[in-house]
């Protein structure tokens, strides 16, 4: 079983930079794609961003990309979203998402959240005007 733990949450302006963690135990991660969602009251859960465990490739949803970066640290066994210019918009409870690839089978970044079988509890991040 893979337990996922967001962290770093909170309030700030816009213009301002947040970070968010996703702390990750329970299996060995090398062949897990992990991403980043995000949901607002009333909308459906949007793709924010996505890694691969083991390669380190990414994929960016286009209204993050310049200003969001997704990053692991093998060591940490953690995932990080750091957030720069952040606008009102940006206002949601994200989540971490993990999906598992048997071994062999290509890590694939996908953007859809019906696809990511581990998932953390959110942390809010609010940006005000």
């Amino acid at each position: 079983q893979v337990q996922l733990v967001e962290s770093g949450g909170g309030l700030v302006q816009a213009g301002d930079s947040l970070r968010v963690s996703c702390e990750v135990s329970g299996r060995t991660f090398s062949s897990y794609a992990m991403a980043w969602f995000r949901q607002t009251p009333g909308k459906e859960r949007e793709f924010v961003a996505a890694i691969s465990w083991s390669d380190g490739r990414i994929y960016y949803a286009d209204s993050v990309k310049g200003r969001f970066t997704i990053s692991r640290d093998s060591a940490k066994n953690t995932v990080y979203l750091q957030m720069n210019s952040l606008k009102p918009e940006d206002t949601a409870v994200y989540y971490c998402a993990a999906k598992y690839y048997p071994r062999g089978t290509p890590v694939l970044l996908s953007p859809r959240s019906d696809l990511y079988r581990y998932w953390g509890q959110g942390t809010q991040v609010t940006v005000s005007s």
